[in-house]
């Protein structure tokens, strides 16, 4: 049953944050034609909404009145400092247009962005950046994710002793924001795509974040930088098994001798009875990459393979865990 887009209607039409700005109940008919819905549809939807525990009601002799839950505060609207909203508006509008072809997936065994899309499925970052705006939607949703679950990651080992960071793949930038605020003595370079780079720049990451610098390249085709530490934060989950060999073979070089890399992924069961969340993210790799989510052995190994040893391995009980491989 889409439950999901239940709640992504709602946080499209913007029920949560009317809500959140009245500071009161609203009745449906109010909250309606204030959104510009149809008051049946919205009755329909709010009372939906209070199912899913996203809002609650309480009867009065007016009639129904309608308020966001906190878990609908925190994660629903968008000027929370934990909002999901992007994220939730990425996987309704991209994500599950995806999913539509989940039985062609199946068969297959890749990606469905040019039957969803029209556009080439041969490589999946040119899909998912197909437009300014398509790639704009996904580094907000993925900067959303690391509100909530970055702090957890990056805390999971005391990263403190590595001061010269690389963020491979960094995106817009919140990932590095939570690693200079946790350890204020190191710096973070985001080495991403120069189109990716030049939006992060523009919308993102201000000038006066001075811990946190660019570096545009790609970086299966390009050189890696020397470095104390690189995060790879859901990169490799993107790839088969011989990407993320070449890339972490090219990490491995790059590495000054006592430095590491961090993966930040999804990590399976030894026996991938579990967890479901993961489960399910393996799919979402099906339906849009050309990669998995793996199990803490398999990505053990990938990092043996390219030179690393010492491989330690945290789970957070949060919805990313951590790998921590050294040189």
């Amino acid at each position: 049953f889409p439950y999901p887009q239940i709640m992504f209607t709602a946080c499209e039409l913007g029920v949560f944050d009317l809500l959140l700005e009245s500071g009161k109940p609203l009745p449906s008919d109010a909250i309606a034609a204030h959104l510009g819905a149809s008051t049946m549809g919205m009755k329909r939807l709010l009372d939906a909404c209070v199912g899913l525990k996203l809002l609650a009601v309480e009867m009065t002799q007016e009639g129904a009145l309608y308020r966001n839950t906190e878990i609908s505060n925190i994660y629903l609207t968008k000027s929370s400092p934990k909002s999901q909203y992007h994220i939730m508006m990425y996987y309704s509008n991209t994500v599950y247009l995806c999913w539509q072809y989940l039985a062609d997936a199946v068969r297959e065994g890749r990606n469905q962005y040019e039957r969803a899309f029209g556009v080439s499925s041969k490589n999946p970052f040119g899909a998912m950046y197909r437009s300014d705006d398509e790639m704009l939607k996904f580094m907000a949703g993925q900067n959303s994710v690391w509100s909530i679950c970055g702090r957890d990651v990056l805390a999971a080992f005391d990263l403190s002793p590595f001061t010269q960071i690389y963020d491979l793949g960094g995106g817009g930038g919140a990932l590095a924001q939570e690693c200079v605020s946790l350890y204020p003595n190191s710096t973070v370079t985001i080495y991403d795509l120069p189109k990716v780079v030049q939006v992060a720049k523009e919308q993102f990451v201000s000038p006066e974040e001075r811990q946190i610098s660019f570096h545009e390249g790609d970086f299966f085709n390009d050189s890696i930088p020397e470095a104390e530490l690189y995060i790879l934060s859901k990169i490799l989950h993107d790839w088969d098994d011989d990407k993320c060999k070449q890339l972490l073979g090219k990490v491995y070089k790059a590495c000054k001798p006592g430095g590491g890399v961090l993966l930040v992924e999804s990590l399976l069961n030894e026996d991938k009875s579990g967890p479901v969340e993961t489960q399910l993210y393996s799919m979402n790799m099906l339906v849009q990459t050309e990669g998995r989510e793996r199990t803490a052995a398999e990505y053990s190994k990938l990092l043996e393979a390219a030179g690393f040893g010492v491989i330690q391995v945290k789970r957070t009980g949060k919805l990313y865990d951590a790998v921590l491989g050294r040189k």
